[in-house]
């Protein structure tokens, strides 16, 4: 049994009878079912019932049926997972080079101080880009992924790129979800002076990973995100798809 299955919660249909299994949180300030998965027949009336108001994340399938009835799409996203065993990470990526002016630096900074390079790279036209003030994307998404409240600690193979200033211009960031390193979030200021910044970061951040013991690593990517082409260069495969919606 895994963690998430002792954490799992569990919806019953009118006959009492479970319907559909989930791991409850919050999205966006909404209750969150995450990682929905159908157990009985037709879950539809039951989610629209007693979930009106909630984030529910789960297969296509599932999303498709609650779209019909009114649900709006929040996201449209791609698992991906990265062997460090059978596929270890070439040894030229330990020693990747970044941009002259830029050099790496742990990730154990404050939220504040990443929080420009983050907010800029995630613009309104970005698929991930987050609606609210500048105010609450700080206080509600950055910060309570910093401080291990969304997806788990942050895991020491995090790293950042920072300037000759000690400016944070592009991080990734790997937290620890239930026992799995995951990649919470990449990020880098916009500008082609910075382009392939990204890829710097990862591959070096998946040789540290490797380096430090970790058999594996996962992420979601947003469908409409053109990194993930980058990610499926650097070893990652494609493990499953699913929808976000917001139930009426």
């Amino acid at each position: 049994m895994t963690l998430h299955d002792e954490q799992r919660q569990t919806l019953t249909g009118t006959d009492g009878l479970p319907v559909l299994t989930y791991i409850q949180g919050t999205r966006d300030g909404y209750p969150w079912a995450d990682l929905a998965e159908v157990v009985g027949p037709d879950p539809v009336p039951s989610i629209l019932t007693r979930m009106s108001g909630w984030a529910v994340s789960g297969s296509v399938e599932l999303g498709d049926q609650l779209i019909r009835h009114g649900a709006s799409v929040m996201r449209h996203a791609h698992s991906m997972h990265r062997d460090l065993i059978s596929d270890t990470p070439p040894p030229e990526w330990s020693n990747v080079s970044l941009p002259d002016g830029l050099h790496f630096a742990p990730c154990t900074r404050q939220a504040h101080h990443l929080f420009p390079a983050w907010r800029a790279a995630f613009s309104p036209e970005h698929p991930d880009h987050y609606d609210g003030s500048d105010e609450q994307a700080l206080d509600t998404q950055l910060t309570p992924l910093l401080a291990g409240q969304v997806l788990g600690s942050v895991m020491p193979c995090s790293t950042l790129a920072v300037d000759e200033t000690d400016r944070v211009i592009a991080g990734v960031i790997v937290t620890n979800r239930d026992g799995l390193p995951w990649i919470a979030t990449v990020f880098r200021q916009p500008g082609p002076c910075y382009a392939g910044l990204g890829a710097a970061l990862l591959r070096r951040m998946l040789a540290d990973a490797a380096a430090s013991g970790l058999t594996e690593i996962e992420l979601v990517v947003s469908d409409a995100n053109p990194a993930r082409h980058l990610y499926e260069k650097l070893g990652f495969r494609l493990t499953s798809t699913s929808l976000t919606v917001l139930v009426p």
